[in-house]
């Protein structure tokens, strides 16, 4: 049951994000909610490490590098480009460079997995570019959008400190530590975090009613773009540098999907609820366009090198 109504989340997305469009006033004052329930996402996914997952680091240091180069390379140069090509106003630029900017998606994990891809690759890439986006999402928004606003590399750095740091390592000292009794609480977490960035995304285009209305098509051409870049190139870059068709895939869904959750905190906290507009939609998009790659390669049944 868990299992099925976390599948399904793409589904949870799209319906709750119309009723936050039709009817925004009782998510729209829920705000404050966001960075709450993005730390309870942070901890379920450090529930599902212990320190053992980290030591794939030292067996396979070039796939692992590629992917963490690949990640922070193209998303945020190609959100700044996209923006910049269909002219998004300031906000929905650092919107998208925030979104650019951030680690990869825990939904990547399962998209792997459903597209016979290398999931404990994706759940190592996952994991560090986590860790590595405490300091590396900060100075890349810096770098890309600091000379047109001002960006607050050390607030948004704390920000990550607590929302993604802190929870993660606690959840991977819980789980370490204390493995076999924390399974029950293990297996319902898939769903509380399913339901937190539901929660989330809702919020957020509550958030932004207006603007959907008058702007919404074009930040969603701009979120399809992006998305379809990161899994292209992702894609494009691995089987260039000879790693095979699993680990490509691999490599593509982790670049192609954003934590855009974790940039949607960010962008509302340190800049506007206009800002966390590309997040949401991104958070909606990026999962549909994983699952119809996963059925795409599942189908298609191509053996790995």
């Amino acid at each position: 049951m868990i299992a099925t109504v976390t599948r399904l989340f793409p589904l949870w997305a799209i319906l709750l994000s119309i009723f936050a469009y039709l009817m925004p006033a009782p998510l729209a004052a829920r705000g404050t909610w966001i960075v709450p329930l993005l730390m309870v996402i942070m901890f379920g996914m450090g529930m599902t490490l212990a320190w053992s997952d980290f030591a794939r680091v030292l067996r396979q240091p070039r796939v692992i590098l590629t992917g963490m180069g690949l990640q922070f390379l193209i998303m945020p140069l190609a959100a700044f480009l996209v923006a910049r090509g269909l002219g998004l106003p300031q906000e929905l630029l650092v919107g998208l460079v925030i979104v650019g900017a951030c680690p990869g998606g825990t939904a990547s994990n399962v998209i792997c997995y459903l597209a016979r891809a290398d999931v404990a690759l994706s759940i190592t890439l996952t994991s560090l570019s986590t860790l590595v986006a405490v300091l590396a999402t900060p100075v890349l928004v810096w770098l890309y959008v600091g000379e047109s606003i001002p960006v607050p590399v050390a607030a948004m750095l704390w920000s990550l400190v607590k929302i993604v740091l802190l929870p993660v390592v606690g959840g991977t000292v819980l789980n370490s530590l204390l493995h076999k009794p924390l399974r029950p609480v293990r297996e319902i977490f898939p769903l509380i975090s399913v339901i937190a960035i539901v929660l989330v995304i809702g919020i957020v285009v509550a958030q932004n009613q207006g603007h959907i209305a008058t702007g919404g098509l074009l930040v969603m051409l701009a979120v399809i773009l992006h998305n379809g870049l990161g899994l292209g190139l992702g894609y494009g870059a691995a089987r260039l540098l000879r790693f095979d068709r699993r680990q490509a895939r691999t490599l593509a869904i982790e670049v192609g999907m954003q934590n855009s959750g974790l940039g949607v905190a960010l962008a509302g906290k340190h800049f506007s609820a206009l800002a966390a507009l590309p997040g949401a939609l991104f958070s909606v998009w990026h999962n549909l366009s994983g699952s119809i790659l996963a059925w795409y390669w599942r189908r298609r049944g191509e053996k790995d090198d």
